[in-house]
């Protein structure tokens, strides 16, 4: 007999239905990631904070202070029933809307290194972008665990919602975003069964002819420099080698916690987009190795949650926030070995970053709520009485 089909909707605790707790496994996997990014950017980060005239600990400061929100909202979304989550499947993707809007037509924009992705009123500084990742997931699993049909003329709407998020991230410009969203969008209608795997690689082919016509002229040299990046080492091909050369130097075990020397200028971005670079060459293939083993239990764990979720919306909700932390991380540490082109992309819990911290500790949290609703124990009494009745 499986009580999971049979018990009614309302058998609560007080009825013999227990809740089980949040998976441990996936918290412990995720505490080691959040630990690891404390430590390299503080190593990372110090030398760029102190060639900018402030405190050695400025960057790990502020990454702490997004650490102790993202705590806050992992814990409050573990209790929350991420079932009612559903009524804010059009809220939260029209104030993202509305949040890239103001960042593109108003002075609460902030363009940095050419790109305005930054939303910053008074101290609050952040990229609306990431905050696209959760609403994405949770419209499109509404909509999908309601009706599996890909061309459901309730969809259209919803599709509008979509598409107008993503020419707000390509004005920005973030590319690497829009990818990270199209390939979680995709992943999600595919495990809901409205997409057949034909419909996914037209859909995936189109983007990429699609794009192909519309991606900007640095974003083509950014291809062809790494195809070679000796041919522009002093600019476009610059980042390239200077990662390479990180992790050439790290070897098999680092030079050591701290005695990195492309920190030190060499790697601009040491601290963010380049990080995995910088942990290798201060631990070496074996650190990378970890962290890797870390990122691949946690898609693991991830998985497991979404296979034994009661509901399908739990089931796509978990599976596109596992894609999204894992395909977002698989792209960070291609781009740092060079495996794939440069793309400006956090790797999840570990950059420096207060909004992708954030919102990976969010997406946590619905996860692990996620993971806590199954029946563990039933108690004989109380179902004889339910039963009897």
């Amino acid at each position: 007999m499986s009580y999971r089909k049979e018990l009614p909707n309302n058998f609560t605790e007080e009825d013999g239905y227990i809740i089980s707790p949040p998976d441990r496994t996936l918290v412990i996997i995720t505490i080691f990631l959040v630990i690891i990014g404390i430590m390299a950017i503080f190593s990372a980060g110090s030398s760029k904070a102190i060639a900018e005239n402030l405190s050695p600990l400025h960057f790990t400061i502020r990454q702490l202070i997004w650490l102790v929100g993202g705590i806050i909202g992992a814990g409050f979304l573990t209790r929350y029933d991420y079932k009612k989550l559903k009524k804010y499947s059009l809220t939260l993707p029209i104030i993202v809307i509305v949040l890239l809007a103001l960042v593109q037509f108003t002075q609460f924009g902030l363009t940095v290194n050419g790109a305005k992705r930054w939303f910053v009123c008074g101290p609050l500084q952040f990229q609306p972008s990431e905050f696209a990742k959760p609403a994405v997931i949770l419209m499109f699993a509404t909509i999908f665990s309601k009706n599996i049909s890909l061309f459901d003329p309730k969809k259209f709407p919803h599709y509008i919602l979509f598409g107008i998020m993503l020419l707000f991230i390509y004005k920005q410009p973030n590319l690497s975003m829009i990818i990270l969203l199209l390939m979680t969008t995709i992943s999600i209608m595919y495990m809901s069964g409205g997409a057949s795997l034909k419909q996914i690689l037209f859909s995936v082919a189109g983007f990429s002819f699609l794009a192909s016509m519309f991606i900007k002229d640095y974003q083509k040299q950014r291809i062809l420099v790494w195809l070679d990046p000796n041919k522009d080492p002093l600019n476009a091909g610059y980042n390239i080698i200077q990662s390479l050369i990180a992790f050439a130097s790290g070897g098999f075990f680092g030079v050591g916690y701290g005695n990195s020397k492309q920190k030190l200028s060499w790697l601009p971005e040491g601290h963010t987009d380049f990080i995995f670079a910088v942990i290798a060459e201060e631990v070496g293939f074996l650190g990378c190795f970890f962290i890797i083993c870390l990122f691949a239990m946690f898609v693991q764990r991830g998985f497991v949650i979404a296979t034994r979720s009661p509901d399908l919306f739990g089931k796509l909700v978990s599976m596109g926030i596992t894609f999204s932390i894992g395909f977002q991380a698989l792209m960070n540490m291609s781009v740092a070995s060079s495996a794939v082109p440069a793309t400006g992309i956090p790797l999840p819990f570990i950059s420096y970053g207060g909004s992708s911290l954030f919102i990976s500790l969010c997406m946590l949290g619905v996860l692990l709520n996620i993971s806590k609703k199954r029946v563990q124990r039933i108690r004989p009494y109380n179902e004889q009485r339910y039963y009897n009745n």
